[in-house]
């Protein structure tokens, strides 16, 4: 019998997880403005959360759940300091396109 989760199969939680996973990862390296690149963060952050809680409640260990309350105040952390970040490059630029952003070059 395979390991299930409210009915649903463990393999189709991780599948999904790899699905959401994957479109974050063709967010940001497809997609050129910056809100759409942390966005695509935070379902890539998101996916790897849903694997720590469908591994922790199929193995009925605590640990998972604990990391993922960490990742989502990392998750937070990011959003607010990066779309500040965002923010304040706009004003100097009127831009929020990755490729036009270069403060940092000399």
């Amino acid at each position: 019998m395979k390991p299930t989760l409210a009915g649903i199969p463990v393999e189709y939680l991780l599948i999904l997880a790899c699905i959401v996973f994957s479109i974050g990862v063709a967010g940001v390296l497809f997609r050129r403005s910056a809100v759409v690149i942390f966005m695509s963060i935070e379902l890539m952050l998101n996916s790897v959360n849903l694997v720590f809680v469908v591994f922790s409640k199929s193995l009925h260990q605590v640990q998972g759940e604990v990391v993922v309350f960490f990742v989502m105040a990392i998750a937070a952390v990011e959003a607010a300091i990066g779309l500040a970040l965002v923010v304040a490059i706009h004003r100097k630029k009127k831009t929020s396109f990755v490729d036009e952003m270069n403060l940092m070059k000399w």
